[in-house]
């Protein structure tokens, strides 16, 4: 447990509820923040700061040595507090189902240094513990099956432990992963990647990556016209156990 939050909200006097109120959240929500891992986004954790006269590092010593970059820390904050995350992914294997090596091998192509490469790929890795915790989020996943045959880097066996992972999260109670066939026409996942979240509360958030920046959307219409792609994108995918099967034989080609 967070003992320092729990004991900033004893000695200022206030509970989950009355802390919610204040904070403009469900009480659920501010309950879970006593939680081990569980950190609010930043907005929240500025007013909660505030109102129980602490810093923020006091209460999240771990904000203040956060690895992924400060750009995508509002959608990591995000991610934590989801009950339901809906990922389409058309060209890479989604940040939560990654191995660290494939990891690298993405993160080399950009202009880091290796100390960067190192906090980013351990960022990543940091951020799958979502995916084990005693009250997991449901995370549904659709690939590209370009995906699974896209070599990263030169060594074949990347390739294929990167598979056999995303096939051993696949079969986590908690997690769908869904393939879309490499011989599927032109469909609206073309269009690029994106991401859904659904939180406790019944809102819904969305993040859209880009070649420049990524962001978070939160505007109801342009998350309603998201959520229309994203049914019609899964009724091209393949059925659960169908998609299972693929990636293992992707896995298996991967020699």
């Amino acid at each position: 447990m967070n003992q320092a939050l729990i004991a900033a909200m004893a000695e200022a006097g206030e509970t989950a509820d009355s802390l919610a109120g204040q904070v403009g959240v469900d009480p659920k929500t501010a309950a879970r923040w006593a939680n081990p891992g569980r950190v609010p986004r930043s907005r929240h954790r500025a007013k909660v700061a505030q109102v129980l006269g602490r810093e923020v590092g006091d209460l999240w010593p771990d904000v203040l040595t956060r690895r992924e970059p400060a750009w995508f820390r509002p959608w990591v904050d995000i991610e934590r507090e989801a009950v339901v995350l809906r990922w389409f992914e058309l060209a890479w294997v989604p940040g939560l189902l990654q191995t660290e090596a494939y990891a690298r091998g993405t993160l080399t192509m950009e202009s880091l240094t290796a100390e960067e490469i190192d906090e980013r790929a351990a960022a990543r890795m940091q951020r799958q513990s979502i995916l084990h915790r005693a009250r997991p989020p449901l995370v549904v996943a659709v690939l590209d099956e370009a995906v699974l045959r896209r070599r990263v880097g030169r060594d074949a066996s990347l390739m294929r432990e990167q598979c056999e992972h995303i096939a051993a999260c696949a079969e986590l109670p908690n997690v769908r992963v869904h393939v879309v066939p490499i011989d599927t026409p032109m469909y609206l996942g073309l269009g690029g990647p994106f991401i859904l979240a659904e939180m406790s509360d019944g809102t819904h958030v969305a993040h859209v990556d880009g070649q420049v920046r990524a962001q978070i959307i939160d505007d109801t219409a342009e998350i309603a016209t998201l959520g229309r792609r994203w049914t019609r994108i899964v009724g091209e995918a393949l059925s659960r156990a169908q998609s299972l099967d693929l990636i293992r034989k992707a896995a298996a080609s991967w020699t």
